[in-house]
């Protein structure tokens, strides 16, 4: 592989997606020149400071904190464009016009010095057309890269290489955008919309096209093709709003102009209602209305239309019931559905036959066009639509044999070469040997193992002979090389007496037989915290004996995370909240994803963090005291992240939020490599030596200077009616906490007796009725209540 550092990315136009890959190039450390067209008149740069305002405003951010912003420096082509010679990558995002393109690479060409990498973020237009006429060392050094919208989220990175590209290019661009910008890098022929969009477009216009024929409706539609089937909550036509309608109608005018061969031709044409629509310009959100318009109701309540496709007229939602989706709904893995789905009798599974056994035809036709490796195209799919699942992982959970005899009744047929691997006693695309992904190779007609799959750990691979030990809520797995871990499988992955169970039962076997252990998981979130069903039985029961040994349980293990003799590192991911903060606050090390949301949230239910991270958010706040000044400051910011119930919105942000500590933890660009990762840091600690850590003795609380500054904080906050009544309890018996209690002067406390503190707050919190409304109102509605 070549050996090129990327220090310096120069990005060559700033409207939507310029201006977004800058902010993720930013995110990553590398210094950024942004540039776009000068200003007529005025200050020539205000064109790409605008935008980079606007972007840095959307929701969700496209920057991991504001401070990254220092990385971006914006110009203009007219004066700044000699300035390019110094960086490392320069990636074109100008408009989807090739004679503008080729413009903006001759004036890359007289600038950039010799073997600097070019690439093109064109999502429609050849490469290779862009290629023509430039020099030999500018085609060996040339490809396309094509980011997905928004860069910051989606996973998926396309790269193109033209004949010209130099191989070790390729490679090295494969690398780092796994590596470094945290992306799932799919190697693309350069056909018309390369991977993701050839497929996910056709698939959404076959849809568009079926919806006319089987008369559903929008609200149907997005119910059937949902969380349910592994999908985004915005599922169908919410998505189509949120990208906008245009966006879809020029990818598929632009394939059936360019794919006259392709079967599915005429699919791309548009349905009638859809030309209706782009002729009203209600073209999504960025027109105020599409399949959805949000409107006022005479009572003032914000109300959501959906578009009635036949009479194009706007008319309140209706509710979809379907007895598939119910069979579905306790089934966790997303894998069991697929067999439902196909053998239903209603709707949701007609629309999943008529639209997946097409979608099976299709994408077995588009082998070796768009790809040799089928692999490639389920990736692309995963990544940047946010399935679950690809094509063919829904066609071999559905079975290879059983589709083909059902795609026969739609008029469908699978490629010849399944048919061939059928004939030859393959009963499926993929399958795991040795705990290693394996997919069918059809030139050789054998299985191989997925490229870099040996750099990930994926669990799942793992369950059929790796799991030590099990019980509802968690399994603890070896991962080989003497560290084992514990992953959680109840429902958000909440924290129960099981989950606290397997931690515990993994911290004994690692100190007798094995060198550390990891607890992570591959689930769509880390923990979304405490199991507060429970909590909420017991307290309404009045059992408070069993609820303080729960809480102790909880308290004991998080220590137990600390004080073992073994390192224990934990691989949060997503959503990671109360209980999977505390048990992050307590890791040996947190070796965590970018996309880590953490924080403790208990003031939401009415609590306070109970198992141990009020404690630690003292015992870190007396880390930091120095004077009298700076106490007061550190305790006050410690306890406003507690009482506002503080989440990141990245792991820099669980950082400057104090949730992570200074060389406690590493980021994870790529979620893919996450558990992996892990499981290197757990054996360079035990390599280093690990020694069992001392419990602190030494925690400095405040006392009743403290509690002073806190109730009177909590006293202002009330009369100014910013919070509630309850909220006030809340934040006093937080700062009791904070402060060690009421004592007479600062003094030095030990861990054991801030936990004391923290649990009996905890339990006489749950004593409230309002907590309990609260508690409740998550349960029940799964909305926060303020009361």
């Amino acid at each position: 592989m070549m050996n090129k550092k990327i220090n310096k990315v120069a990005v060559l136009g700033s409207g939507i997606m310029g201006s977004r890959i800058a902010c993720h190039f930013a995110n990553i450390g590398v210094e950024v020149l942004l540039l776009d067209v000068a200003a007529k008149e005025g200050d020539k740069n205000s064109i790409v400071n605008a935008a980079l305002q606007t972007a840095v405003k959307t929701n969700p951010s496209p920057v991991y904190s504001k401070k990254v912003l220092t990385k971006i420096v914006t110009g203009n082509f007219e004066d700044d464009m000699p300035k390019i010679s110094g960086y490392d990558w320069i990636i074109e995002v100008v408009v989807e016009n090739l004679d503008i393109k080729k413009k903006v690479f001759e004036q890359v060409e007289q600038y950039r010095k010799p073997g600097t990498l070019v690439t093109s973020n064109t999502s429609g237009i050849p490469i290779h057309l862009m290629a023509e006429g430039r020099s030999e060392d500018f085609k060996a050094n040339f490809c396309g890269t094509h980011f997905f919208n928004p860069p910051r989220y989606l996973r998926l990175l396309e790269i193109i290489p033209t004949p010209y590209t130099k191989p070790e290019l390729v490679d090295f661009l494969m690398h780092y955008g796994d590596k470094f910008l945290g992306k799932t890098t799919v190697l693309c022929k350069d056909t018309p919309a390369f991977i993701a969009n050839r497929v996910g477009v056709y698939s959404i216009m076959a849809l568009l096209h079926l919806v006319e024929k089987m008369e559903l409706t929008v609200e149907e539609v997005d119910k059937f093709t949902g969380p349910a089937l592994g999908r985004p909550k915005s599922a169908t036509f919410r998505t189509t709003d949120v990208v906008g309608l245009d966006t879809m109608i020029k990818v598929s005018k632009g394939l059936y102009d360019n794919c006259p061969d392709d079967k599915a031709h005429d699919l791309f044409k548009l349905p009638v209602y859809v030309e209706k629509m782009e002729a009203n310009k209600w073209l999504g959100d960025k027109t105020g209305q599409g399949f959805y318009k949000k409107t006022k109701s005479a009572e003032g309540k914000t109300e959501i239309l959906a578009l009635d496709l036949k009479t194009l007229e706007y008319r309140p939602q209706e509710k979809v019931k379907s007895a598939t989706l119910d069979l579905t709904k306790s089934m966790e893995n997303v894998r069991d559905r697929m067999k439902v789905f196909a053998s239903g009798k209603d709707k949701a599974a007609e629309l999943f036959r008529a639209s997946f056994f097409g979608l099976f035809e299709y994408v077995s036709d588009r082998i070796p066009e768009i790809s040799d490796e089928l692999y490639r195209i389920d990736d692309a799919m995963r990544a940047g639509f946010a399935w679950d699942l690809g094509p063919f992982e829904v066609w071999d959970a559905v079975g290879v044999a059983a589709a083909i005899e059902g795609m026969k009744k739609y008029g469908h047929e699978a490629a010849a070469w399944v048919q061939e691997m059928l004939a030859a006693g393959n009963t499926s695309f993929y399958k795991v040997e040795d705990g290693i992904r394996k997919y069918y190779d059809i030139p050789s007609k054998s299985y191989k193992a997925v490229p870099g799959a040996e750099e990930f750990i994926i669990l799942d691979n793992l369950r059929a002979n790796k799991v030590l030990w099990k019980n509802s809520g968690a399994s603890i797995i070896d991962l080989g090389d003497g560290i084992i871990n514990v992953e959680f499988h109840s429902k958000m992955n909440t924290i129960g007496g099981d989950t606290l169970q397997a931690i515990n039962k993994a911290i004994d076997m690692a100190e007798k037989d094995y060198r550390g252990v990891v607890i992570g998981n591959d689930g769509a979130n880390f923990s979304a915290g405490a199991n507060v069903g429970m909590i909420f039985m017991m307290a309404v029961e009045q059992e408070w004996e069993e609820l303080n040994m729960a809480v102790r349980m909880f308290q004991n293990t998080s220590m137990r995370i600390r004080y073992s003799s073994i390192p224990v590192v934990v691989a949060p991911h997503n959503l990671t909240l109360g209980g999977g903060c505390e048990f992050s606050l307590h890791a040996d090390h947190v070796q965590l994803n970018a996309e880590t949301y953490m924080g403790l949230v208990e003031f939401g239910v009415g609590v306070i963090p109970g198992g141990g991270g009020t404690k630690e958010f003292a015992l870190r706040a007396s880390d930091e005291f120095k004077d009298d000044q700076i106490m007061q400051g550190v305790l006050r910011d410690r306890f406003l992240t507690i009482g506002m119930a503080k989440v990141s919105t990245s792991a820099v942000e669980a950082f400057e939020l104090g949730y992570l500590q200074k060389d406690k933890y590493s980021v994870s660009m790529n979620r893919s490599r996450l558990i992996a990762d892990a499981k290197a840091k757990a054996i360079e600690l035990a390599d280093a030596g690990y020694t069992k850590p001392v419990q602190r003795k030494d925690i400095k609380v405040l006392g009743k200077q403290g509690l002073g500054i806190i109730y009177a904080g909590a006293n202002t906050m009330y009369s100014g009616h910013y919070i509630s009544e309850h909220d006030k309890k809340i934040s006093e018996k937080l700062g009791w906490v904070m402060c060690g209690g009421d004592l007479s002067s600062p003094t030095e406390v030990t861990e054991q007796y801030l936990l004391d503190l923290e649990r009996e707050a905890f339990l006489s919190l749950c004593g409230e009725r309002k907590t309990l409304e609260r508690i409740q109102s998550i349960v029940t509605k799964g909305k926060p209540l303020r009361n």
